[in-house]
């Protein structure tokens, strides 16, 4: 059992963290010096991503060196039975990045056993750090996180995470039933973002067909703790192999769930 000051002091790990590893980002970003990749269809990859995420692990790990942490782009780390795991992004929104779109952000969730403890996410060019902890409120730049007063789908902009493993067409159907819903769908490139303005009150929910724990932990968390629904990310082993995902203002909760064509979400 790891103690309240403990969890405590990781929270302010992640915050310090994730601003250093969000300036790294932002001068690369800045600087244009980097080279692009793509490890499949759509999925880019540039050498920022690598060297974040290595500032990212050698900071956590020098302060909580038998945690558990899992990256997007490292192999060979891993989650620790009965210890708080890492799960880390270092640039969420990285086809942004490499294009040279200033939407992007660093994600740095905290997960033990099956509970999200902490979720960070710092947008480094609007200097926005949200943060948040179970069961302590989730707030953006030390103020209150709430999320909105929707109750129509016909007032709501909605979120819809897209990317290859779910298959275009099914992107493309629930792109459709949003807008017959009445909302207005939107895709800026970042899921960690995506979650974390559901979180905020600046979009009324986020969908996803499949997405990975790296995308989202961080988001879910400050979602839940911002008074907002969030299906059951971590439910058959989302963690290791993703899963679908909806998260919402409570106001929308039961006309999304009720109408959405997401296959194999647990609710």
């Amino acid at each position: 059992m790891i103690e309240a000051e403990p969890m405590q002091m990781r929270l302010l790990a992640a915050e310090a963290v994730a601003r250093e590893a969000g300036a790294l980002a932002r001068k690369r970003f800045q600087d244009s010096s980097f080279t692009v990749g793509l490890k499949g269809p759509q999925d880019y990859l540039t050498e920022v991503d690598g060297e974040t995420e290595d500032l990212i692990y050698s900071r956590l790990h020098a302060a909580f060196p038998d945690d558990g942490f899992i990256g997007e782009e490292t192999g060979g780390r891993e989650a620790r039975s009965g210890r708080p795991t890492w799960v880390v992004d270092p640039i969420d929104g990285t086809t942004n990045f490499a294009h040279g779109v200033p939407h992007f952000c660093v994600s740095i969730g905290c997960v033990l056993e099956k509970e999200i403890e902490i979720g960070v996410i710092y947008d480094p060019m609007r200097h926005e750090l949200y943060s948040g902890r179970r069961g302590l409120g989730a707030r953006l730049n030390g103020e209150k996180l709430r999320t909105s007063n929707a109750t129509s789908l016909a007032e709501s902009t909605l979120e819809v995470g897209w990317n290859a493993r779910g298959g275009s067409h099914k992107y493309v159907e629930l792109v459709r039933h949003v807008a017959l819903w009445g909302a207005a769908p939107f895709r800026t490139g970042s899921g960690a973002l995506g979650l974390a303005y559901v979180a905020a009150g600046r979009r009324d929910g986020y969908l996803e067909h499949h997405i990975r724990a790296w995308d989202c932990v961080a988001g879910i968390l400050l979602v839940r703790e911002a008074g907002g629904y969030v299906s059951d990310f971590l439910a058959n082993d989302g963690l290791a192999n993703g899963n679908p995902l909806i998260a919402c203002a409570p106001g929308v909760k039961e006309a999304i769930v009720t109408a959405a064509p997401i296959e194999g979400i647990v609710l």
